[in-house]
């Protein structure tokens, strides 16, 4: 599933693209359930006409902001992706929505599994409200982490992927920053020291700040894996640490890394640099 980085970079794409002031002439649904909230008729009546003033990302959530007030909200689920085609492009098998501009160019969103979804919205900060501080966020200093996490008793891993106490994390970086920081996934996080918060803060700041300069992280060379508007890969897969890299050597330490099932997730770390609870 696409993490904060590689949102990141698709909004930052679709406005390489031109998208932001550009205005939308046609809307085609092709897959019904794509739209959530309405269906498609309304949903393409409401759309088509309105210009596009603004993109960017809320965790995992692409926010369009459309000149009536009302924004499109855009979460690529597992396989989600957009691409820029031009004037009648051929519709892929797997395209669910496309968005024709002013310019004769198509926006084709594409998605394998069916899972993403859009949503017209009227306030999309009120209908976001329940996701946690953005982690690359200014104000997310670790003092605001360190509340976040005070009293919690969840483990570390559960608790940092619920998008309601840091938004934008999911598997990939959770399992890097946690080996960065040193800390075992299955840490309570009320445990935690305020060094220790420090170290986890620093971590998934370093991480997710590295995943975005790279593009994001594509795991293999199938159609549905993660690409960009421009159809590139993320460079970022040859920079982690420990995410499936079992049986390789620790970065750090040269121990094996090992996998474990944590919060029913498939989750890598190196058990000599990240102690377990009950060691």
């Amino acid at each position: 599933m696409p993490e904060l980085p590689e949102v990141e970079t698709v909004v930052r794409g679709l406005r390489l693209a031109g998208l932001e002031g550009a205005r939308i002439t046609d809307v085609k649904v092709l897959w019904h359930r794509s739209i959530a909230g309405m269906t498609p008729a309304p949903f393409a009546l409401a759309v088509r006409g309105r210009t596009i003033q603004r993109v960017t990302r809320r965790a995992k959530y692409i926010v369009v902001g459309l000149d009536d007030g009302r924004s499109l909200l855009i979460h690529l689920r597992m396989t989600g992706q957009f691409r820029i085609e031009p004037p009648r492009a051929p519709v892929d098998p797997h395209d669910r929505v496309v968005l024709t501009l002013a310019d004769g160019r198509q926006l084709h969103y594409h998605d394998t599994r069916k899972f993403g979804r859009f949503q017209l919205v009227q306030d999309p900060l009120a209908h976001l409200a329940r996701l946690g501080p953005e982690p690359l966020a200014a104000d997310f200093t670790p003092d605001v982490l360190r509340q976040r996490v005070a009293g919690r008793h969840r483990s570390l891993k559960p608790l940092l992927l619920d998008q309601t106490c840091v938004a934008g994390l999911g598997n990939i970086y959770v399992d890097e920053a946690l080996w960065q920081a040193r800390l075992h996934p299955l840490r309570s996080a009320a445990s935690l020291t305020r060094p220790e918060v420090l170290r986890l803060h620093g971590a998934m700041q370093t991480v997710l700040a590295r995943a975005v300069t790279a593009g994001g992280t594509s795991l293999g060379d199938g159609a549905a894996n993660f690409y960009s508007v421009a159809g590139r890969r993320g460079r970022h897969a040859d920079a982690l640490q420990v995410f499936r890299r079992t049986g390789d050597p620790c970065p750090r330490c040269g121990r094996p890394i090992t996998r474990l099932v944590v919060a029913q997730r498939s989750t890598h770390v190196c058990p000599h640099c990240q102690r377990a609870p009950h060691c």
